[in-house]
């Protein structure tokens, strides 16, 4: 690892750090992804500090250095800058995919366009959950159009107000859960903040 960060420095990249306590940062952030996805539409908050790059949110840097390594392919928009590739590449070692469809994580920073929900992998029926996970930076998580949900995780219905989904988004969605068992998990986020969508929920409205 000295040497790779010996050859940043020669090739003039300032190289964001990681998590200042790898395996406690990693841990605390892993459970706030499980609480979401446990609690869907529900707004939780990483606390995990580390680096972050341009064009990522702290939430979503976390959430990378938390879910990627080696053996999880990962998608980012094509003109993602390259400093959030070096960040990734040094530090989750992860190998960059051309296409959502071969990823199991897709990440979408803000201001690029998401990849439409069927054009990520859907699973296989005997593995379900090697679908790709999709990541999303919107502008708010409670200051947008209030969508209704409901399913397993939330007791009667949950209400979450996203700003700044990708045109269509919703109506994707309604596809997407009719894929249950199949289909792809979503997490939204913004700034230090999360939300999780698992491929069970409905929206009601």
């Amino acid at each position: 690892m000295e040497r790779q960060t010996l050859a940043a420095a020669a090739s003039g990249r300032t190289l964001l750090p990681g998590f200042e306590d790898p395996v406690g940062d990693a841990q605390a952030t892993f459970r706030a992804a499980l609480d979401a996805l446990a609690h869907p539409g529900r707004i939780c908050e990483i606390l995990a500090g580390s680096g972050v790059p341009e064009g990522l949110s702290p939430a979503m840097a976390a959430l990378l250095l938390t879910l990627v390594d080696v053996d999880t392919p990962l998608w980012l928009p094509e003109s993602a800058s390259a400093e959030t590739l070096a960040f990734l590449r040094f530090h989750c070692a992860c190998p960059i995919v051309p296409s959502p469809s071969l990823a199991r994580f897709a990440a979408v920073p803000a201001g690029f366009a998401a990849p439409a929900l069927s054009s990520c992998h859907q699973g296989d029926p005997a593995y379900p959950d090697q679908s790709t996970t999709l990541l999303i930076e919107v502008e708010s998580l409670d200051a947008g159009p209030q969508a209704v949900l409901s399913g397993p995780g939330i007791q009667t219905r949950q209400t979450l107000a996203a700003a700044g989904l990708p045109e269509g988004f919703w109506r994707e969605w309604r596809i997407n859960h009719q894929r249950f068992p199949l289909g792809v998990d979503v997490f939204l986020t913004q700034g230090r903040r999360i939300c999780g969508l698992p491929r069970s929920t409905r929206l009601e409205n």
